[in-house]
């Protein structure tokens, strides 16, 4: 495990940018209309995309160290990140099982991380490349036709952080997939797959972002959380010859690992966005305020 190391370390940093990042783009969804004109007036937003960019370079760094059975599960640990973040830069301070979900997914994942394996490096052949392309577009069509058909915000925030979830995933495995072609020296053959990197990022950042309206921070952080390694893990397990360590028992082990750090990041999704926010944003007998919520953006790093 320690020829891994720079790729954990890499990816733990990742997850703290993508955390400060996913703060900055709820307190514009609450703030702002969502719309894309509007967002790109926000210096807040612009500060968010810059910190979610940071993360994805940091993430792309640790794909070229690490298999993608390790960095994606590690990204996890960006609501683990996020919850103490937000209670000191706006005063939102985690319920007693936001915090019992933060050990839990941190029990598991540290689980995975020692079940991890290296199963070398692999490419993707063109059919491959375009069919997962398709599959994934499908999917994210079909996300947002079920989003628009649901009146409630926090579920409705679900969806489209499931949407965002798989686009980021599938992001980091055409990701990896031109890290392993760069590294022999295959430089023009992975154009393609860096088309599909922006498209399924610039994706992903446009679903959180309308994820994020109404729905407060935890639910869509946690569900993206989910999603984003599961969809790179599994197609890096089927697709790249990743595998645990110790056969079928690791296989096993890892199983329930990661059942332990999905029921963890469960229990954060408990909290809805009235009981999130701060005590100056609730009204009387302990209900949340109508409108606008009142957060302090964190100042920009």
């Amino acid at each position: 495990m320690s020829s891994l190391a720079p790729s954990v370390l890499l990816s733990l940093i990742s997850a703290v940018a993508y955390a400060a990042g996913a703060i900055l783009q709820e307190h514009v969804a609450a703030a702002g209309d969502g719309r894309a004109l509007a967002l790109a007036r926000e210096r807040v937003w612009w500060g968010a995309v810059t910190l979610n960019a940071t993360g994805a370079v940091l993430h792309v760094v640790a794909l070229a160290y690490g298999p993608l059975s390790l960095v994606q599960p590690l990204g996890a640990l960006t609501i683990v990140f996020a919850l103490p973040m937000a209670a000191v830069f706006v005063r939102r301070r985690p319920g007693a099982a936001a915090r019992r979900g933060a050990v839990l997914a941190t029990v598991g994942l540290a689980g995975l991380l020692a079940l991890t394996g290296d199963g070398g490096a692999h490419t993707l052949e063109g059919p491959d490349r375009l069919g997962l392309a398709v599959v994934t577009l499908g999917a994210l069509a079909a996300l947002l036709l079920v989003s628009g058909a649901v009146p409630r915000p926090v579920t409705r925030g679900v969806v489209l952080a499931v949407g965002a979830g798989i686009a980021f995933g599938m992001a980091s495995v055409f990701t990896k997939e031109v890290a392993v072609r760069w590294s022999s020296g295959a430089m023009t053959a992975g154009v393609p797959s860096l088309a599909a990197i922006v498209a399924f990022a610039g994706a992903g950042l446009l679903l959180s972002q309308a994820a994020y309206r109404g729905a407060g921070l935890t639910a869509p952080l946690a569900a993206v959380t989910v999603v984003n390694p599961v969809t790179a893990a599994l197609v890096g397990i089927t697709m790249f010859d990743e595998r645990f360590l110790h056969g079928t028992t690791g296989t096993v082990l890892a199983s329930v690992c990661g059942a332990i750090a999905a029921g963890g990041i469960a229990l954060l999704t408990v909290e809805r966005p009235g009981t999130e926010g701060p005590a100056a944003a609730r009204g009387g007998h302990g209900r949340p305020a109508r409108g606008r919520q009142t957060l302090a953006p964190p100042a920009l790093r």
